[in-house]
């Protein structure tokens, strides 16, 4: 077997085959069953448990209220066979030491070493909510093959990625892990992730196993609070919670984390309908299922199980296959098996996947596989590595707003002043999930501008949330002998990820003192926002005439938001998420469903569905993103009716004076139906570039599947008319309309 040579550059357009791990790929070997059957219910148990790394710890706790222990007690316990996999370890060395151990027991069964390698792991890539703005599969793919690449190198067979929750509540800080608000964009994104982890090969030593989180809708945890439990229709579930999942189970992926919130009261790491009814009954995955950090215990706060004996078993017979750090499996499974409480089918059967997995990884064949000194020092943070993160970082960035042309700078802007706590800021530069990441990688914005010969004033002004001592007066002093302001402000790294929910997604409250004291020099000014989710702007910063999402861009991050700023790359980049113009919007979501009274766009609102301070609109909509060029979408033609399938074509043309790339966008929305259905659905997109006056036609296949929605316990189509649109976000476009007969 051949495999690609580790200083493959990462190209572009690349191509990789979705790994069908429900078939042959993991079909149970006679060295399995033989190990089973030679296996103690202890042994067993210790194959189903997983702990935080302490042989080959990050530099930091990770959940360090949970961890104990140390190397020598790890080591001795994985001799024992008491652990079955490790996770978020990095390095040669502690990875050797630790196979080694697991190599001196009884059985030989090696350990399976897995990481939170969400957007990069040395080397730092966007974002996902923010690479999700690329619309761009291949270049999620391309990114997931380069974080594979370098885990890999660094002893790591398995990640806990890609995160394909659907988030429509923009309080939420675990909204920066996954792909946005949008259920189909968000399944596109999905597939591509799992096929650039995992290629066609697991058993390819530059490939690592895919694990789709938080199984199931962690994304609609109830206001926004992280942990907290879900209120959720089976419509809702089944049409956008659910749909990544399933696409990721069918693009071959490995494993399924569980997740920690309920579903109709029932947790889903104890949630039998969940896990076995519907993912192996219906959707016939093979895979393992891992519980998220804790998760079966948590059962017992959940009032859902009565004690550690009970959380184990209940998490076990509903589908968990692998426990993570709580150790209730290695403690209670042997005495719920002896006493009849757990059958040993049920045993063996998770025994089988989790062995199956490490034989699908090469693991038996080579138990040191990604353990390699050589790997270390060729596939970590390399050129191409670098290059692709300020690529992706580009691509990732959504020009909101560019009122008079202020964007793209001249090539000698004249003076400028970098103002703001981000300017010269390297440490808030990729984001929540890169606990891993090298930060002597990170290019702050300065360092970008800098890079380039030009002269930069760089006054923090304040802090990210405190003001500093004569903070402002240096700024304003700064911002009036300057000919363009950057205000570089926004959240900390530390403001959105797990446990970073917000009741107000805002702008701090000192960084907003600071712009309005700039904004009143008169001076133009171009906002870079740094998030990690969509935010409600007001005051200076929602007047500022440019407006430059740029999200944390990664390792390459001042690159990037250089490149932008003076057009070396053109903006092409839409919007995962909507932003909304108050956080009392929130959950906001484009494809929201309309009421019996909806608010019109004009005239009178009294008695109608609204907020008294605001629209029923965002103020800036999920697809929406400009660019230093313009676009126009014409000649749309849709056949009058639809039986199985039509093609819907459109011509796209560049109308400005550069170069550029516009995503094209496919809404439709069913007039009437047993169900009451979203005012639109995102069904397609094309990335379309065009030179300086050229035209290109763009066409959408759309077939019945994509217009069936959930009835009655299942999935139904039905006749009637549709509306549709070709269009440049969810609430541009021409209507067009078909029937479906």
């Amino acid at each position: 077997m051949s495999h690609p040579d580790r200083r493959t550059v990462l190209k572009a357009g690349a191509t990789i085959a979705g790994l069908s791990l429900g078939g042959s790929a993991i079909a149970g070997s006679d060295r399995i069953e033989t190990l089973i059957a030679r296996m103690t219910p202890a042994e067993k148990a210790g194959q189903l448990s997983c702990f935080s790394d302490q042989i080959r710890p990050i530099g930091v706790p990770f959940n360090p209220g949970l961890a104990n222990g140390g190397a020598t007690d790890q080591l001795a316990r994985i001799r024992t066979g008491a652990i079955g996999m490790l996770f978020n370890g990095v390095g040669y060395a502690g990875a050797k030491a630790a196979q080694d151990a697991a190599m001196a027991t009884r059985l030989k069964i090696p350990l399976i070493f897995a990481g939170d390698v969400i957007h990069g792991l040395r080397t730092a890539y966007p974002l996902p909510i923010a690479e999700a703005c690329a619309f761009d599969p291949d270049l999620a793919m391309r990114t997931s093959r380069a974080a594979a690449l370098e885990s890999t190198a660094l002893g790591i067979h398995w990640t806990f990625a890609p995160m394909v929750d659907v988030a429509r509540d923009q309080r939420w800080g675990r909204v920066a892990e996954g792909s946005g608000e949008d259920p189909y964009l968000g399944t596109q994104l999905a597939k591509a992730r799992v096929r650039g982890f995992q290629g066609d090969d697991l058993r390819d030593p530059t490939r690592v196993a895919a694990c789709a989180k938080h199984f199931a809708a962690y994304g609609a945890v109830s206001g926004g609070q992280d942990y907290n439990f879900t209120e959720i229709s089976p419509a809702t579930l089944n049409e956008v919670h659910l749909a990544p999942f399933k696409a990721c189970v069918d693009a071959g992926v490995a494993t399924l984390m569980s997740a920690f919130n309920d579903i109709d009261g029932v947790p889903s790491s104890g949630n039998h309908w969940l896990m076995t009814d519907l993912l192996r009954g219906q959707w016939r995955f093979k895979g393992m299922v891992v519980g998220d950090y804790t998760a079966d215990e948590e059962l017992i706060a959940h009032g859902y199980a009565s004690d550690g004996r009970d959380a184990a078993k209940k998490a076990f017979m509903a589908g968990m296959d692998m426990a993570m750090q709580s150790n209730l499996f290695n403690r209670w499974l042997p005495d719920l098996v002896a006493k009849g409480e757990v059958p040993m089918a049920r045993l063996d059967e998770a025994v089988r996947r989790v062995l199956q997995l490490k034989e699908a990884i090469g693991l038996f064949a080579n138990p040191y596989r990604s353990v390699s000194r050589s790997a270390e020092k060729i596939s970590v943070s390399t050129p191409a590595m670098l290059k692709l993160s300020r690529e992706a970082g580009a691509r990732s960035i959504v020009l909101l707003k560019n009122e008079g042309g202020l964007l793209p700078l001249k090539t000698n802007p004249g003076r400028i002043a970098l103002i703001g706590p981000f300017g010269e800021d390297r440490k808030n530069v990729v984001g929540t999930w890169a606990f891993m990441a090298d930060e002597t990688l990170n290019v702050s914005i300065a360092q970008g501008l800098r890079a380039r010969g030009l002269s930069v004033t760089a006054v923090a002004g304040s802090g990210i949330e405190a003001p500093l001592p004569g903070g402002i007066a240096a700024a304003v002093s700064a911002a009036q002998g300057a000919d363009v302001v950057l205000l570089a402000i926004g959240e900390s790294q530390l403001m959105s990820g797990e446990a970073q929910a917000r009741t107000d997604i805002v702008v701090p409250e000192a960084q907003m003192a600071l712009a309005e004291a700039v904004a009143a020099t008169g001076k133009p000014v171009v906002v870079l926002l740094r998030h990690g989710r969509a935010l409600a702007l007001h005051g200076a910063v929602k007047a500022a005439p440019a407006i430059l999402a740029t999200w944390f861009l990664g390792s390459q991050s001042g690159h990037a938001i250089t490149d932008i700023l003076f057009g070396d790359v053109n903006p092409s980049a839409k919007l995962s998420v909507s932003f909304p113009n108050e956080s009392g919007q929130e959950p906001y979501f484009y494809n929201h469903k309309s009421t019996g009274r909806p608010a019109p766009e004009t005239g009178s609102q009294e008695y109608k569905s609204r907020y008294r301070e605001t629209k029923n609109e965002a103020l800036y909509p999920f697809g929406h993103g400009l660019s230093y060029t313009r676009f126009k979408v014409s000649a749309v033609s849709v056949p009058a009716r639809m039986t199985d399938r039509i093609e819907v074509s459109a011509m796209v043309t560049n109308t400005g004076a550069r170069s550029g790339d516009e995503v094209v966008q496919l809404y439709i929305h069913d007039r009437v139906a047993s169900r009451t259905r979203p005012v639109r659905e995102l069904k397609g997109f094309a990335r379309v570039s065009l030179k300086a006056g050229e035209s290109k036609p763009v066409r959408f296949a759309l077939v019945r599947d994509d217009l069936r929605f959930w009835g009655d316990g299942d999935w139904v189509v039905e006749p009637g008319m549709f509306d549709l649109w070709v269009a440049t976000s969810s609430v541009d476009g021409e209507k067009q309309a078909f029937e479906l007969t």
